[in-house]
């Protein structure tokens, strides 16, 4: 009797920890051999056989309930993993599933919306590249988010947040820190720390710091704050097909803004504020704009439009402020 039960313990210990379900099936033909319960064509069950049945069940205690919780939990792993393989899920950016080609080699399928932008990533100081579709997404949501009237960190954190969805206090924790962060600008950071590996290879915490470092980046590189007091303010943004340097300056006593932009290509200019605007026309090499009406501490967006690389116009945030004052 005590044989019996300690082996029919064992044998559900055992299919309850094992990893093959064939362990189950097994189980269960030699529970019931054991039970009294499986019959041949000259057996069959008796009174005693089921009395025994009910006080083997007795020795089953509390203590055994993980054994059956890690079963559970098992099975359940296995059954999500099969789950994921069947219907994969989508990046941030994608709306179906989409089988990437691994190179392109014709140049009407290699235009992608508003990315011709993203070779800025060369210029910028990260201690490991990220993927570039990443990338995409942060400057896409940095776009977004550059003029709305927030603080930086509420913006770090909304150009971040689609990336990791299930972890908004994480986010604003690690937000906080990168804003506390020693290095004063984008253009003042070293890459004094480098990463082994790739961004895949990162724990979660990481790759969230390492985005919100980005965006940080991002957000500044788009933003210029140009002073009364200062002669210009100069700012480079890296594309594609070479690079594209803008060169501004407030004149306060004209109350106008004067943009000088040198193109690697043909393209064009558009500056605006909520009651003014002005547009260069299309033209190669210097591009000059001037904004009347311009007031001190409004924001005015500046698009930059080139014609020959099939993307969006890149937007900046130009800040016309008198430190004298």
């Amino acid at each position: 009797m005590n044989s019996d039960t300690e082996s029919l313990q064992n044998q559900l210990l055992a299919w309850l920890l094992a990893e093959d379900a064939s362990t189950e099936e097994d189980f269960l033909v030699e529970s019931e051999e054991i039970n009294g319960a499986k019959t041949d064509s000259t057996n069959t069950a008796s009174t005693s056989g089921a009395s025994e049945s009910e006080d083997m069940l007795k020795h089953f205690q509390l203590g055994e309930i993980p054994a059956v919780q890690t079963r559970f939990q098992a099975v359940l792993k296995r059954r999500l993993q099969n789950q994921i393989q069947d219907n994969p899920p989508l990046f941030p950016w994608e709306s179906q599933l989409v089988d990437y080609p691994d190179y392109v080699d014709s140049p009407s399928i290699a235009w992608v919306p508003a990315w011709g932008w993203a070779a800025q990533q060369a210029k910028m100081s990260l201690p490991i590249p990220m993927p570039e579709k990443i990338f995409q997404q942060l400057l896409a949501r940095c776009q977004e988010l550059l003029t709305f009237p927030m603080p930086l960190g509420a913006k770090l954190v909304g150009a971040v947040e689609s990336l990791f969805p299930s972890e908004p206090q994480a986010l604003n924790d690690l937000a906080g820190m990168v804003l506390r962060s020693p290095y004063r600008s984008a253009d003042t950071l070293e890459k004094s720390t480098t990463l082994e590996g790739s961004f895949s290879d990162l724990q979660p915490r990481q790759q969230m710091a390492l985005s919100l470092l980005a965006a940080k980046q991002l957000l500044e590189n788009l933003t210029l704050t140009v002073d009364a007091a200062q002669e210009v303010v100069e700012k480079q943004w890296l594309t594609d097909v070479g690079t594209v340097t803008l060169r501004v300056k407030y004149d306060q006593d004209a109350e106008k803004l004067i943009v000088e932009a040198q193109l690697p290509q043909k393209g064009n200019l558009k500056l605006e504020g909520e009651t003014t605007s002005a547009v260069a026309t299309p033209t190669s090499g210097i591009v000059n704009l001037e904004l009347n009406s311009v007031v001190k501490g409004a924001t005015y967006t500046l698009a930059v439009e080139l014609q020959d690389m099939d993307t969006q116009p890149l937007k900046f945030a130009i800040v016309p402020t008198d430190s004298s004052k």
